[in-house]
């Protein structure tokens, strides 16, 4: 794979080359990992990453220095991309700017981003062809500061419960960090506001029943810390979170990795990094392989969230 010694090596990529810089910088003190075990991660799990990635703008978490240096949210593709690294322009109305974001059609692609220190991969919920239209309705569950890690398996058979009953087919992954998200595909016939405003009504209902353990409060700070959010707010415009098979920015290399329903119970998040995911990975394939055979109409959210705001329930806040 190497073709070279430091302090570069040529890295092919199905009909690329790609040049990595400072291969043995150490990005993960903690188990010595260093940017090119970061690169030879993503080519063990290229079909999955290019299959998460495909055709999103993607923001990019950069460590140019490693996870002990400054990170680096990035909208914009970063200088000096080769010609065949594809972007895709968003606008933004708060600023009235665009930006050029990475749009993943290749592995190579993601390897160059990884050259230009990018350890995170955090795409749009929609996709080049017409970015005002999600196709993708994520399901966070993100745990309070003293929610334990027991309540998120709980809470995610829920949502499976819940997801069954509509006969909508969930994909459940880790965060790679302390919670669970579950994508479903959808048609790409609604704008996000309405994605959101369905996501909301999903989150009630799963509050519903279980309300002892899950807020839909949309405040922090009047949240009880022990509760488990369904973050509904990730539907909203501009709103990303880490894609399958991410690496996330932690000291053990951890991995948001898709997992079976039934692996649910037995899961610890952090027995997937970038050591364990590959061999996963060559075992299983890619476990959201198929999640494009499996659009959703989001019609019955949409009925529910007509119908709780009828009975008196506030529509979503404008996102952050």
């Amino acid at each position: 794979m190497a073709t070279s010694k430091s302090p570069s090596v040529e890295i092919e990529v199905d009909d690329r080359v790609v040049r990595v810089s400072n291969p043995d910088r150490v990005y993960f003190p903690e188990m010595g990992a260093t940017k090119l075990d970061l690169v030879e991660y993503y080519l063990a799990v290229g079909p999955g990453i290019v299959n998460a990635l495909f055709e999103r703008p993607c923001m990019l978490h950069r460590f140019p220095k490693g996870l002990a240096g400054e990170k680096v949210h990035q909208k914009r593709l970063p200088a000096g991309a080769p010609p065949w690294v594809e972007t895709v322009q968003l606008h933004f109305p708060r600023w009235n700017r665009t930006a050029d974001e990475l749009c993943v059609t290749e592995l190579a692609s993601v390897i160059w981003a990884v050259q230009m220190s990018t350890v995170e991969f955090h795409p749009w919920n929609s996709r080049r062809p017409d970015t005002e239209q999600p196709d993708e309705w994520r399901i966070d569950l993100d745990p309070g500061p003293a929610c334990d890690f027991a309540t998120v398996q709980r809470v995610t058979h829920v949502v499976h419960d819940v997801l069954d009953e509509l006969g909508a087919v969930g994909y459940p992954k880790t965060s790679g960090s302390k919670g669970l998200h579950v994508y479903v595909r959808i048609h790409p016939d609604h704008g996000f506001k309405d994605v959101r405003r369905a996501a909301l009504a999903f989150a009630r209902e799963v509050e519903r029943r279980a309300p002892d353990e899950v807020t839909t409060t949309w405040w922090t700070k009047d949240r009880d810390p022990a509760a488990l959010f369904v973050d509904y707010n990730q539907n909203a415009r501009d709103h990303t979170i880490a894609a399958a098979y991410s690496v996330r920015g932690l000291p053990d290399a951890r991995v948001s990795t898709p997992v079976r329903w039934e692996e649910v119970d037995d899961l610890d998040p952090r027995d997937f990094t970038i050591r364990t995911v590959p061999q996963r990975f060559a075992e299983l394939g890619d476990l959201h392989g198929d999640i494009d055979d499996h659009p959703f109409d989001l019609a019955p959210l949409l009925e529910w969230a007509e119908r709780d705001e009828r009975e008196g329930a506030e529509p979503p806040a404008d996102p952050e």
